[in-house]
């Protein structure tokens, strides 16, 4: 019976992924990466300079399923600037019953700058899955990140009625949390319709960054990034007390992350002092 109780408890993928990067001489170098199938690392690339590594995630198996556990675990010594994105959409597929777990775990020592910018996430009606994101910072340490979320494959015409959704972002610094973001829901047709749940959108995603102060200029010229747009996708900026939160609702993952990409290079040209390159793995 034990035996039964354990093979139950671990069914799935239980992928891990540790990295650590340090600066050696002017360059920002991955000097560990263990990994544990089904997640891995690619090389690393500096298309900005050797200032800035750019690193790319892979999920092997092609796509997460209930019962899966993956854990990452980030981790930047002083000086370090790093940039982490994944080369296309992660596919949450239908569940049988078991929930799907995703640990993200960063730490950022002082004078530190993670740029942590995943393609989309796609749920697909039927998966359960519980994401959980924490950040620790360092006095002088910088993070921006972004969460884009479709649910149902939309261009087949599904929809999100059945299933679980769970993320849950922490971002700490001196052992205080300076944002918590907590959303989740049971799936069904009245929270997709309703103008308080997604309001017949099918695309979510936040994009957050903390470290330094934004002046209300700064949120004002991002407003317009959006307020530009034809569409009828809905978007806020928000002012937090030592960054900046871009909300979106809407049709389209490639319209948000325009949008995310935008907001992104004006907050790496007027607080890092460089333009910033796209990653090369979205050109393909």
């Amino acid at each position: 019976m034990e035996s039964q109780v354990i093979e139950k408890i671990f069914s799935g993928w239980q992928g891990i992924l540790e990295l650590d990067y340090q600066k050696i001489g002017n360059t920002t170098q991955l000097v560990k990466a263990y990994s544990q199938a089904p997640l891995k690392i690619q090389r690393s690339f500096y298309p900005e300079g050797q200032g800035i590594c750019h690193s790319i995630i892979l999920h092997t198996a092609g796509g997460v399923v209930g019962g899966d556990r993956l854990c990452q675990t980030i981790h930047l010594q002083p000086e370090t600037q790093v940039l982490l994105t994944t080369p296309a959409a992660s596919k949450i597929y239908r569940s049988q019953g078991e929930i799907a777990y995703n640990y993200i775990n960063i730490e950022l020592q002082k004078n530190t700058y993670l740029e942590f910018i995943p393609r989309e996430s796609i749920i697909f009606n039927g998966a359960k899955i519980s994401q959980n994101l924490r950040v620790n910072l360092a006095e002088s340490a910088c993070y921006l990140g972004w969460e884009i979320t479709r649910f149902g494959r939309t261009a087949r015409g599904e929809t999100f009625t059945k299933g679980e959704w769970k993320s849950c972002t922490e971002i700490w610094q001196n052992q205080r949390p300076i944002w918590i973001d907590r959303q989740g829901f049971t799936a069904s047709e009245e929270l997709l319709n309703s103008p308080h749940g997604l309001g017949g959108k099918p695309v979510i995603a936040t994009l957050v960054w903390v470290g330094q102060s934004v002046s209300e200029d700064a949120v004002q010229q991002i407003r317009q990034l959006w307020e530009q747009r034809e569409t009828s996708s809905q978007a806020g900026v928000t002012q937090l007390i030592s960054g900046l939160l871009c909300r979106y609702r809407g049709n389209s993952t490639q319209e948000v992350i325009d949008w995310f990409t935008e907001v992104w290079r004006f907050l790496r040209q007027n607080y890092i002092g460089q333009l910033g390159a796209k990653p090369r793995v979205w050109q393909l």
